[in-house]
C-alpha cells in the first residue's frame, strides 16, 4: 500500500488513518540515503502512543534489510498519535524516525 505523509512545520510527516483500518507503514531507511552502502537493519523497536495499536503483520516481521513496515489499528476520530521506529544498523549506528497518525471519521 502507497501512502501519502504531509509535512508539517516541526518536520515530523502526518497521514490520516480511519479508526476503523488496519493498515501498514513503512519507514524506509533506503529511500532517505540514511543507510551506508552495504549496511542493512539488524534490529529496530516501536513506540505506539497509547490509543493507536500496533497491529501483528499481515505476514512476516516487517522487517527487511533497509526498511521496517508496521501494521496500525485503532484510534479515537479527532486524535493524533506518535509512533517512533528506532533502528540499530549492521555497522552499529542507530537511528529513530516518528510520524503523526491523525485519526479521522471517513
Amino acid at each position: 500500500m502507497t501512502t501519502t505523509y504531509r509535512p508539517q512545520a516541526d518536520g515530523i510527516p502526518m497521514i490520516d488513518k480511519s479508526p476503523v483500518a488496519v493498515l501498514d507503514y513503512l519507514f524506509d531507511w533506503l529511500s532517505l540515503g540514511w543507510l551506508q552502502n552495504g549496511e542493512t537493519i539488524s534490529s529496530f523497536t516501536t513506540t505506539v502512543d497509547t490509543g493507536l495499536t500496533l497491529a501483528p503483520p499481515a505476514s512476516g516481521s516487517g522487517l527487511t534489510a533497509t526498511s521496517i513496515t508496521l501494521w496500525l489499528s485503532g484510534g479515537t476520530v479527532g486524535t493524533q498519535y506518535s509512533v517512533t521506529v528506532q533502528i540499530t544498523t549492521s555497522a552499529g549506528r542507530t537511528d529513530a524516525r516518528t510520524i503523526k497518525v491523525n485519526v479521522v471519521k471517513r
